[in-house]
């Protein structure tokens, strides 16, 4: 089948303004919208900008707005567009374009790094690994599956309203090491989620939480770290 594709190309160093370029591919229904990107990028437009890497939904390298949805084009099908005359592709919003559809993904890489998203202890470590129990490792089974494709981020409608907010990537990165059993840092990492633009400038739009391709409770997650904040500072008297 014939499938029209329309692109959104934008270049810095050409001094062009960004613009759509039109694109026809032969495709089954069953294909990626990967494929097609490659097939137009190696048949027909060489000079086509996109990521990919291992196109199996694992790297999160191919996030893109996909008929105005952040998602991955590794993971959307042909068929999953049949009614669509055209299928329109864009870089993710909220982010700078470096070209095409690949974005600069410093600044929400930062963001997440604000968090310390790894374990930080003051105990010396033990002769092997620090345990788990499977109970604790529960607590964060759902949020360690982020993938860093930073489509709840484009998703985010706060990302829009206030550009301060510290997105819903890191704070699922938050999340993760606040409830991890082998961590030192729970009192220092609640008073961090307590700044202005951590978890309370999130609206529960759940846009984060329906893009996300690997399924992640990511409002939940930011709600329950909400009513976390609140506990804590309830048992101190604050």
């Amino acid at each position: 089948m014939g499938l029209r594709f329309r692109i959104f190309r934008f270049d810095p160093q050409s001094g062009e303004e960004a613009h759509y370029s039109t694109y026809t591919v032969e495709a089954r229904p069953e294909e990626r919208i990967l494929d097609c990107l490659n097939r137009i990028k190696w048949e027909q437009d060489g000079t086509l900008g996109y990521r990919m890497s291992c196109a199996h939904g694992v790297c999160g390298s191919d996030g893109m707005r996909i008929n105005g949805v952040c998602a991955l084009a590794c993971q959307k099908l042909v068929k999953d567009y049949a009614g669509s005359e055209e299928i329109t592709l864009e870089p993710l919003p909220f982010f700078q374009v470096r070209k095409d559809l690949i974005v600069d993904m410093e600044d929400f890489l930062a963001r997440i790094d604000s968090m310390r998203p790894y374990l930080i202890q003051d105990e010396a470590p033990p002769d092997k690994e620090r345990l788990q129990s499977p109970e604790d490792h529960k607590k964060a089974e759902e949020v360690i599956r982020c993938i860093l494709c930073a489509c709840c981020t484009g998703a985010c409608p706060v990302m829009q309203e206030n550009p301060d907010y510290v997105g819903p990537a890191a704070l699922v990165w938050a999340y993760r090491y606040l409830y991890d059993s082998r961590d030192g840092r729970f009192a220092g990492r609640i008073e961090k989620l307590n700044e202005p633009n951590s978890v309370w400038p999130c609206a529960n739009y759940f846009e984060c939480t329906r893009v996300c391709p690997k399924s992640i409770p990511v409002t939940k997650s930011i709600n329950f770290m909400k009513r976390e904040i609140k506990k804590q500072l309830s048992e101190k008297g604050n």
